[in-house]
């Protein structure tokens, strides 16, 4: 495999005293990202990367995603800039909106999550290269406004979003785009076609993994990851694929998630994930690249994460 990056999510449900060891191992095994999640009610992302940076020496640390509404701009910058400065070069912030029912149930679900995104991005990117920033948007209202010390080493500010609208945003302020999982090359394609960036654009892709040398063993354990796949707020990944309708219409006819995952294709399986012997694997990961995306993030399967991620290595 050549021309991409390959980088692991650090589960967020990890114990606490696997979280670390984790971080340290897949720096070990030569991983060249770590992601951490950020998802309600489980662990704070910029926590986990301060954590998982300070605790190894070569992994590029990624936070996907921080939802905007949560956060004033200015303070997070001070947080980012400050990570920034003390582990250059290690740091990709990850912005997005946020899921709407999780921000709404906090009262951070805006009124127009694509005006608050672009004015976000925006005031973010300007405050970390150190600007004065003053503003009177919908959403982000500054006053002169600046950090004291801005990183000599800026992170790269991705957005996580999946609808044209926003990904437009990221091609217009962000200096790379997270895919949330499964991403095919088709998904990845039609997503770039949105971004429609005019300057060098990341794409970061997040797909489960599983690696097993018998592939009918790896189809099998990654099923039960795959059950809400196909639901309302994930049309976005499935709409470039030839069996889109058809799983459209699986998913209606299935009383439980379990029934959709037994009775979903093979086929369908190894297209949203990524499944079956390390080289099967490095081969979907090429065919990612080719289509665009510069960092393939792996997702573990399992109940043993730490014993997922060592399978996970043997694709590098």
């Amino acid at each position: 495999m050549s021309g991409s990056g390959v980088g692991v999510v650090l589960p967020r449900d990890l114990p606490a005293e696997q979280v670390l060891p984790y971080a340290r191992r897949a720096d070990a095994l030569g991983f060249d990202e770590l992601w951490v999640v950020e998802d309600l009610g489980f662990r704070g992302g910029i926590a986990q990367a301060a954590a998982v940076l300070a605790s190894t020496t070569r992994l590029r640390v990624g936070i996907g995603i921080l939802p905007a509404g949560a956060r004033n701009v200015a303070f997070a910058a001070m947080e980012l800039g400050s990570l920034a400065e003390l582990f250059p070069g290690r740091l990709d912030v990850g912005i997005g909106h946020g899921m709407p029912a999780w921000m709404a149930s906090v009262g951070a679900w805006p009124g127009s999550p694509v005006t608050l995104l672009s004015e976000y991005t925006a005031a973010l990117h300007a405050l970390l290269h150190g600007h004065d920033v003053s503003g009177d948007g919908r959403y982000v209202r500054l006053d002169d406004v600046a950090l004291e010390q801005p990183p000599a080493h800026v992170p790269d500010i991705l957005l996580g979003v999946r609808g044209p609208r926003s990904l437009a945003v990221a091609g217009a302020e962000a200096d790379g785009t997270i895919l949330a999982e499964p991403v095919t090359p088709q998904y990845a394609r039609v997503a770039l076609g949105h971004v429609a960036a005019t300057r060098p654009h990341r794409l970061v892709a997040y797909n489960l993994a599983v690696v097993d040398d018998d592939e009918a063993a790896a189809v099998t354990a990654a099923r039960p990851a795959l059950e809400w796949v196909g639901e309302a707020d994930t049309a976005p990944h499935l709409a470039a694929l030839p069996f889109a309708e058809e799983l459209a219409t699986l998913r209606t006819q299935c009383a439980t998630r379990a029934e959709f995952t037994e009775r979903m294709p093979a086929a369908w399986v190894r297209s949203l994930a990524l499944v079956g012997s390390p080289t099967t694997i490095r081969v979907r990961l090429d065919e990612l690249t080719a289509a665009g995306v510069t960092s393939s993030v792996l997702l573990p399967v399992g109940d043993d994460p730490l014993a997922a991620l060592e399978d996970l290595a043997r694709v590098l």
